[in-house]
């Protein structure tokens, strides 16, 4: 039996899906390998990064590299290692070259010498935007399960 999406849902095409998928698995990768100011180079110029459980919106490439960069380091530090997870990507058309998306993204953390262990879950919604054959983040909102929202 085929299966099709509710005819109120619009959905992107397999191929934007795929691209979506894998620009999201180097997006990720670029964080985990420490690589700050590469993976803020995938938010567009005047991208924005918010979480609910941190004051202020980080705002543009330069903004947004420098958070994460202060957080890497402090991990390095510590001599944690840290890999995120994304999963269950809902991914909708917003107006030609921009897509909404809705995902869960899990977050191991390894102590050196250690056990991993689960440090964090959460939800992301984000705005990305088509620029040449990738995509861009246009703006991205984390909600940590277990806070208020």
């Amino acid at each position: 039996m085929t299966r099709t999406a509710p005819s109120d849902t619009q959905t992107v095409s397999h191929l934007d899906y795929a691209a979506i998928i894998q620009f999201y698995a180097g997006h990720a990768q670029l964080l985990d390998a420490g690589r700050a100011e590469e993976w803020a180079e995938q938010f567009t110029e005047d991208g924005t990064f918010a979480q609910n459980v941190k004051p202020g919106v980080k705002q543009g490439r330069a903004d947004i590299a420098a958070g994460m960069r202060k957080g890497i380091d402090a991990l390095a530090t510590r001599g944690l290692t840290r890999r995120h997870w994304f999963g269950m990507v809902a991914a909708e058309p917003v107006e030609p070259d921009i897509v909404r998306t809705r995902y869960y993204a899990v977050v191991f953390e390894t102590p050196r010498g250690g056990e991993p262990r689960l440090y964090l879950s959460t939800t992301a919604e984000d705005v990305l935007e088509r620029e040449g054959d990738g995509w861009l983040v246009r703006s991205r909102y984390i909600t940590h399960d277990g806070t208020d929202a």
